[in-house]
């Protein structure tokens, strides 16, 4: 018989049909023993009368074995339907049952009821915890966030490449990078796409990239990771930086839009309440955000070069309660605190254009207008001490016509992490690397 998944089992009433599963929970009642079935598709009830052909093989069967099973589509009496619930009117009578896996005891409860591992057991048990509909539900949001940012990008004339991650040279500089012996030279894994995207711009005009980048950061706060996913854009063409921020603004709108309506069960299962984006961003510099946080919360930050994690949560709380939105851009930080290829402001060169965006608290994006003439690129390189043949390929591409241009850059895992309201970005990480961890944690690993 065809399998049916459980997601269409309401279409299938009074017929025997066959689905293949996990069994989720296990349920003696009596002589039945109630079965609660999932696949890719959702979860169904299940039940084994006594003298069913079935219960020979249902009474050693626990939870997580994999089974196929045949039975009778049935609606539920109607004081045991269950409205709202996936499957609430129906259970499936079953006739048959075949074992396709053994699963040994769990161990630890992972009903919906008893699921309360701390965060270092979960990454511990990664590869069963996985099973567990709070963490599937977050990775079906992460997995909508990266497919709405891809299908927004397209519908934009976006054209989509992939960055190497080995490169031999670093798009940001500093020390934070990770050095990898690639034959008998030295490289890099890649903190950015960033050169990289804005050589391919210069072919293609709009270009955008989903790529894994590493920050040897030595960082184990609750935001930072070692490997992240970069939901990267850059495009040509523009009027000012106040062009990408607007193009990075309908991308986010987009990605919230689509989340209401494709994981509505998701993060209403997960508690959460997607962030208020008003008809305009409230956008300001970085100096007219440190005055109003010392206008309204007295604390003096006035004349640092960027936001701290305190500056960032306090902004976020006057604009919200200003405006309502729970985003804000900052923009205009000091030029020789970004990257050589930030553009300047023309009348204020100690400022960049470069901005960030911050929602709830903390950093979503980065981006800004970038530097497309060939002239400046190479001032800047020289004023930032880097070595032109390093990034040889890079400035060849600006060499011959490049028009005004900028880009910008998501963060996936902080982007599930704020939108859902979890306390750490590991939870929304599905293989976490950090200071700390690769799998295992770092300290009890052996060679």
């Amino acid at each position: 018989m065809e399998r049916t998944l459980i997601k269409e089992l309401g279409k299938h009433v009074g017929k025997t049909v066959s689905i293949s599963g996990w069994v989720n929970i296990r349920r003696d009642q009596g002589k039945m023993v109630f079965f609660d079935f999932r696949d890719r598709s959702g979860l169904v009830q299940g039940v084994v009368l006594p003298a069913s052909a079935a219960m020979e093989v249902a009474k050693d069967v626990r939870n997580e074995y994999v089974v196929r099973v045949e039975g009778i589509v049935n609606k539920r009496p109607e004081k045991n339907v269950q409205e709202g619930k996936m499957n609430g009117d129906i259970e499936l009578e079953i006739t048959a049952m075949t074992v396709l896996a053994v699963a040994e005891p769990l161990p630890f409860d992972m009903s919906a009821e008893g699921f309360n591992l701390d965060l270092t057991t979960e990454l511990d048990h990664r590869a069963l915890v996985l099973r567990h509909p709070r963490l599937r539900a977050i990775f079906k949001v992460q997995a909508v966030i990266i497919d709405s940012f891809r299908e927004f990008m397209k519908q934009n004339d976006f054209f989509e490449f992939q960055a190497p991650s080995i490169t031999p040279t670093t798009a940001e500089g500093g020390a934070e990078v990770f050095q990898v012996n690639y034959f008998d030279k030295k490289a890099f894994l890649t903190q950015s796409p960033q050169l990289y995207k804005q050589i391919v711009m210069t072919a293609f005009e709009r270009v955008f990239s989903v790529n894994k980048v590493f920050r040897a950061e030595p960082s184990a706060t609750t935001r930072h990771l070692t490997e992240i996913v970069s939901l990267d854009a850059e495009f040509a063409f523009i009027d000012s930086w106040k062009d990408v921020r607007d193009m990075s603004e309908e991308t986010v709108r987009y990605v919230l839009k689509q989340l209401a309506t494709k994981c509505d069960a998701e993060i209403k299962l997960l508690d959460a309440e997607l962030p208020t984006m008003i008809e305009k961003t409230p956008t300001m510099s970085l100096t007219e955000a440190q005055e109003k946080i010392f206008a309204v919360k007295g604390r003096d930050a006035r004349g640092e070069k960027d936001m701290n994690p305190e500056d960032e949560r306090d902004i976020c709380e006057i604009i919200k309660q200003e405006t309502g939105s729970d985003f804000v851009y900052i923009y205009g930080y000091p030029t020789r605190q970004k990257p050589f290829y930030v553009y300047p402001n023309p009348e204020h060169p100690e400022f960049n254009e470069g901005m960030d965006l911050i929602c709830r608290g903390v950093e979503w994006l980065s981006g800004g207008r970038r530097v497309s003439d060939y002239a400046q690129l190479m001032e800047h390189v020289k004023t930032w001490g880097m070595d032109p043949e390093k990034i040889s390929m890079f400035l060849e591409a600006f060499k011959y016509g490049v028009p005004p241009e900028g880009g910008f850059a998501f963060g996936a895992e902080r982007m599930t992490m704020q939108i859902l309201g979890l306390k750490n970005v590991r939870q929304a990480c599905m293989f976490p690397r950090d200071l700390n961890r690769i799998d295992t944690l770092l300290s009890g690993a052996t060679e």
